[in-house]
């Protein structure tokens, strides 16, 4: 498969070889372990002598399919799947840092990353330094001697602030760090961290690469040297993907561009509508324009993805009633779906952050996340108009 054909080809067509049967889908190899014709073979491959599958930890042709995949989409030399997004960054931060190291990261951040460098990291002596993911003037003074991780997400979740790549990508080099990008709420159909300077790149794969919330799994991708590091720190601990979520999520990316594209759509819309409505101060949506990053937007994302959020008026009481009001949208922690989702992060997936916290970040008490599917625009739009209206 060329590297010149077109996303959606690549998406499609980029598959492990076929086996003798000569399946035109690819087949899932559920299975924990592989022999060997000899034994000196299996001596040379566990040597490093040899290519071969040793044991499904290590890697699976199943697993092997979807991180080639996501290697040709993202742009990166080597890649490891894991069996969930926070894994990803979990193993990614674990493997590249020692004791004394010091992380710095924008502050609007996912509430589980934020755990890990506040509660867990501190543990074997990593520290770190938050940073306003729109005041790079504001970075230089916080980077120490011993900062090795420059880490962000962007759009962040689920403030759905922007980082200008290009000028974090040409930050890290000037201070020899490793720039690692959560583009999970992007995917690579909207956005391509390595191609504007990020080493590093971070996905759960749960979310829009599923698409369809039938399972879990995460993904590191980047630079070689680096993630020769990263995929020995995962052999060894095992957050391993395992071949059948693989295999789910290679398929998934053959419709990932066609399905970006149609959430992308409705959330404008949809973001366009609430705009206008009584009850709800804010909306936030990256194509808006009035986004304050509206064009940083569309300087580095291809549209402006498939998350909407609103602020009632009424604050938290109000946001509530209009999640109980809902009849078509579902109530729940997760996005990427097929299915519209609307969730209340105050009181769910940022619960266990500070309202200060929560504050720092952009999510007061009446702030909504909308997670928009595939459903009719019209109905999505019509269950809203009726949880809104005066009861």
């Amino acid at each position: 498969m060329s590297d010149q054909s077109s996303f959606s080809t690549r998406a499609i067509r980029q598959q492990m070889e076929r086996t003798q049967y000569r399946e035109h889908s690819t087949p899932l190899f559920l299975t924990s372990s592989f022999t060997f014709p000899t034994a000196e073979q299996m001596a040379d491959t566990f040597a490093g002598n040899a290519e071969g599958i040793i044991y499904s930890r290590y890697n699976n042709p199943s697993v092997d399919e979807f991180i080639q995949k996501m290697c040709s989409l993202e742009g990166a030399e080597a890649g490891f799947a894991t069996a969930s997004g926070m894994s990803a960054v979990f193993s990614s931060l674990m493997a590249l840092v020692r004791s004394g190291d010091h992380i710095l990261a924008t502050r609007a951040v996912f509430g589980s990353t934020h755990q890990i460098l506040t509660s867990l990291m501190p543990r074997w002596g990593v520290s770190h330094t938050y940073v306003e993911p729109d005041q790079q003037d504001q970075w230089a003074s916080a980077v120490q001697e011993n900062t090795r991780i420059l880490l962000l997400e962007t759009p962040s979740n689920p403030g759905l602030a922007l980082v200008d790549l290009e000028a974090a990508g040409k930050f890290a080099r000037e201070h020899g760090l490793i720039l690692m990008v959560d583009n999970c709420f992007a995917t690579p159909y909207l956005q391509r961290p390595l191609e504007l300077g990020a080493h590093l790149i971070m996905h759960s794969a749960t979310k829009w690469i599923d698409g369809q919330g039938r399972s879990l799994g995460g993904m590191i991708l980047g630079d070689q040297a680096l993630m020769d590091e990263i995929v020995f720190f995962c052999r060894h601990t095992g957050p391993a993907l395992s071949p059948f979520n693989a295999w789910l999520m290679s398929k998934s990316l053959e419709t990932l561009a066609v399905r970006m594209e149609a959430h992308c759509k409705s959330a404008l819309q949809l973001a366009e509508w609430l705009q206008k409505q009584d009850g709800i101060s804010a909306v936030s949506y990256p194509f808006l324009s009035s986004h304050p990053q509206h064009e940083l937007a569309r300087k580095q994302m291809k549209l402006g993805g498939g998350i909407v959020t609103c602020t009632l008026a009424g604050g938290a009481d109000a946001a509530m009633q209009l999640v109980n009001r809902l009849q078509v949208c579902s109530r729940s922690s997760n996005l990427g779906d097929t299915r519209t989702i609307v969730t209340h992060p105050t009181s769910t997936t940022h619960s266990k952050l500070t309202e200060e916290e929560r504050l720092a970040v952009g999510i007061s008490p009446g702030l909504l996340r909308i997670s928009v599917g595939l459903e009719g625009i019209e109905d999505i739009i019509g269950d809203f108009a009726q949880a809104l209206a005066p009861q």
